[in-house]
């Protein structure tokens, strides 16, 4: 059957949008208005314009993780409720409120109705599920597992979707601070000074250092402030450019790894998604090389994917992933240390996982300690701003006050 795109409204006026499936526009209609839904505006989705949105969204990146993860663990329950895969992927697309998921997964079903598998579905539209998503479905189909691999794929977007949330919910303070502040800055230098030094300027007294030099500098900045914001947008650029080059992405990433906090910061973040994604992937059956490859495509930092890639190579050729994670010398000690236990011992997935939750509380005590320290450091770097301002205006004012009295 066709699958229709409508956009519309509820009983209580609030706006709805999303794909459903029908036999034709009045039946699709009479669908929606048995759920409340009165459509304002439907029409039928084509393939080729659905593949433009496919490719649009993947540009984007708007799936947010959070409602893939509660659509398979959706699906996994429908399944095990004992759904043919068809029905289940049908009530995942009428029930799914991110209207960009719906249409995806109304064209998985679309193929999944054709006789594709799951698995060759999901691989018709690569560019917007994640190779680890793909992977593990195949394997849950070979193994008849489907409906497990499904809730494991949940638990693991899950806690992806939650130490994102931390992440940015501990520097959404820092960031709105600075951007508050800049723009407080800015409104000072721009309106409030120039006209406070004209009328210090007129006083004809020797003024002090501290307000010759805002004098000067708001002088300069008023007067060549588009030359500045020239500059910088050159300088971005070229960074960007030569960020997205292979030498460039690896001199940054390294750079990145190599700053106090921060890159003990950022490495314990990869370290816990490595360990966390390799051991989801052993645990489904996923054979220990492809892991490997799957697993670097997760990570974000070069430096850390060609250690993975180095890994994998010494692991080929008959080595130890304990010993080959030791010689990168780029992931921390204690990874290497709780593999090679796990190896010894024939529990490497409870191993990685343990090591993933380690990391994970490590996580969340080297992010308090960074907002402990950044916090104040914000304070004073802007209240030090703030205070040479007020002490080069009231300067000149006490000392006129002084020579009147």
């Amino acid at each position: 059957m066709p699958i229709f795109e409508y956009s519309g409204f509820d009983g209580q006026g609030r706006k709805k949008s999303g794909t459903i499936e029908g036999s034709g526009r009045r039946a699709v209609t009479q669908q929606l208005r048995s759920r409340g839904i009165y459509p304002t505006d439907l029409r039928e989705a084509s393939l080729q314009r659905s593949g433009k949105f496919l490719i649009r969204l993947w540009r984007s990146k708007t799936i947010p993780i959070g409602d893939l993860a509660a659509a398979s663990r959706q699906m996994g329950t429908l399944l095990s409720a004992g759904l043919a895969l068809d029905e289940a992927l049908k009530t995942v697309v009428d029930q799914t409120d991110q209207p960009l998921l719906s249409k995806i997964f109304a064209r998985v079903r679309q193929d999944v109705i054709q006789g594709n598998t799951l698995n060759q579905a999901l691989e018709n539209h690569g560019a917007v599920f994640p190779d680890l998503f793909i992977n593990m479905i195949q394997v849950g189909e070979n193994s008849g597992t489907l409906d497990l691999t499904l809730h494991r794929l949940a638990d693991f977007l899950e806690n992806q979707a939650r130490m994102r949330s931390r992440i940015q919910a501990a520097l959404a303070y820092p960031l709105l601070m600075t951007i508050v502040g800049s723009g407080i800055l800015a409104f000072l230098f721009l309106f409030v000074i120039p006209k406070i030094t004209m009328m210090l300027e007129e006083m004809d007294r020797a003024l002090p250092w501290p307000t010759l030099l805002l004098i000067n500098l708001t002088d300069v900045l008023f007067k060549w402030w588009w030359l500045f914001a020239l500059l910088l947008i050159i300088a971005f650029l070229g960074l960007k450019r030569y960020r997205n080059t292979i030498a460039g992405r690896l001199y940054f990433d390294r750079l990145v790894l190599n700053i106090p906090v921060i890159g003990r910061l950022q490495l314990s973040i990869a370290t816990a998604r490595f360990s966390r994604t390799l051991a989801t992937l052993l645990e489904n059956g996923v054979p220990l090389l492809k892991a490997l490859d799957i697993t670097s495509n997760v990570l974000s930092n070069q430096t850390l994917k060609n250690a993975i890639e180095v890994t994998n190579q010494s692991v080929q050729e008959g080595g130890s992933l304990a010993t080959a994670l030791k010689q990168t010398a780029v992931f921390p000690p204690m990874l290497a240390q709780v593999t090679a236990a796990g190896e010894k011992s024939g529990q490497l997935e409870e191993m990685l996982f343990k090591i993933a939750d380690t990391y994970d509380y490590q996580i969340d005590l080297s992010l308090t300690s960074l907002l402990s320290l950044l916090e104040p450091l914000m304070i004073l770097f802007m209240g030090s701003i703030v205070g040479f301002v007020v002490l080069a205006i009231l300067l000149p004012i006490f000392e006129a006050s002084q020579g009147f009295g």
